[in-house]
Order: structure tokens, then sequence, then C-alpha cells
């Protein structure tokens, strides 16, 4: 069992505008003290062939975390097209939300994005040039892939509480 469990993940504000921010809600329960922060962080996967082009949306530390449920708001800029390929901008990609503590990402949650036009007559006649700002993106929520990663929690790691013995 490990001592970070994520009960929920909400995403707000979907669908939405390419160039809106992400938001995501994100629940989670401690069952151990933690001496270091959780850094959480959301990449955009811009190309499925070259990583190069995936972008660092967010990355936030929290805490202090001791033992108890945790709830708070990710909100992360979009990507920026200028930096995703033209004919990657339309159609199905990556989102990532991983956690990590100290250094060792034990969590990650994919989801899958859909990128089209918000117009039908712009999806049947796509413009020569991308038009950014026609752009929906909507994340499919209901299917989120997660991968958990072994990680040792240690009494390095880990603060024991100070708690009297009962004889």
């Amino acid at each position: 069992m490990s001592a970070v469990n994520i009960t929920n993940v909400a995403v707000l504000d979907n669908p939405a505008s390419f160039l809106s921010p992400f938001q995501f809600e994100i629940s989670y329960e401690c069952v151990a003290s933690l001496k270091d922060d959780l850094e959480w962080k959301l990449i955009y996967v811009g190309s499925a062939e070259d990583e190069t082009y995936d972008q660092l949306l967010e990355s936030v530390l929290v805490g202090p975390v001791n033992v108890g449920n945790y709830r708070f708001v990710l909100q992360a800029d979009p990507p920026d097209p200028s930096k995703i390929r033209e004919e990657d901008i339309i159609g199905v990609t990556v989102l990532l939300l991983t956690c990590s503590y100290v250094g060792q990402e034990f969590i990650r949650v994919g989801y899958y994005v859909n990128n089209d036009y918000d117009d039908e007559k712009l999806r049947e006649e796509p413009p020569q040039k991308i038009l950014i700002d026609k752009i929906q993106r909507n994340i499919l929520s209901d299917k989120p892939r997660v991968t958990k990663f072994p990680l040792i929690f240690t009494l390095k790691t880990v603060r024991l509480e100070n708690k009297p013995s009962s004889y």
C-alpha cells in the first residue's frame, strides 16, 4: 500500500476552447506523514512520434503532507500552439497528470484529448491555415489510464508521528 493514494481526479471546464486553461480537481489521501512535498505535473503530448514536442504545462509542489485527506485545483495554461506541428494540432493526443515524491514518479493519469473545430462547417471543410481560436478540446475524462509505479516510502522519507504507546 502506498503512503499516498489518489481518490479522485475531476476534469473541470470540459469541453473547452483549445486556448482555455486546464483545470483538475485532485483529491488524495495520505496515510503517513511525508518529510518532503509532492510534485504534481501536467504534460501535454504534442506528437505521438516525437517527445520533443511535449510541453510541461504546470509543475507544483504541494506540502507539507501530513496524515489526512486533501483536495486542490491544479490549473495550467494551455499548450503553446507554436510549439506543436500544425498536422498534430487537430486530432487525438494525450494529457498526462503525474505525481512524484523525492524525484520518483509514483502515479500517472493519462487522458486522451480530442482537438477539433467547434463549427461543423470547419470540421467538414478545414481551412488551409489552422484557426486555433476555433478549436475545441475535449478531454475524455471518463476513461483515464492510471499507471502506478513502485515507490518505497522509507523512514528517511516518512515522518513518524509521536504517539504515546499504550500498555
